[in-house]
């Protein structure tokens, strides 16, 4: 029904940048895409937030990843980005994109989930 597929993640070391990418796409006509944005989650942790943007461009991020990471979206290609810069071994994670889509005069809306891409950053 919803399929999004990212793109972008690797290896790179301390203080170096990565952009991420992400397209959504749907195969039920009548869904709208709502927030999108990236989650994280490193070996032992739980998934966390890491940034989302509305579907106007409003943008907020986690404490630990503000001023370094800029999340970004293209509402006519369906897609959303992330780009990363000072990366720090601790950023070392599994990065999932998110999406909220809903269905107009619906009740309600659902999330849905990439299948991931590793960031992995070497001191």
């Amino acid at each position: 029904q919803v399929q999004l597929v990212e793109s972008g993640g690797g290896l790179v070391q301390a203080g170096e940048s990565l952009t991420l990418s992400c397209t959504a796409s749907r195969s039920d006509i009548r869904l709208r895409l709502n927030t999108m944005g990236w989650f994280r989650q490193a070996p032992g942790k739980q998934r966390e937030l890491v940034a989302t943007i509305s579907s106007g461009g409003s943008a907020s991020y986690a404490d630990s990843v503000l001023w370094r990471f800029t999340v970004s979206r293209d509402n006519a290609q369906k897609k959303v980005y992330l780009r990363m810069n000072n990366l720090k071994p601790e950023d070392t994670a599994v990065y999932y994109c998110h999406a909220n889509y809903y269905i107009p005069f619906g009740s309600g809306s659902s999330d849905y989930w990439g299948q991931g891409t590793q960031v992995t950053v070497s001191s």
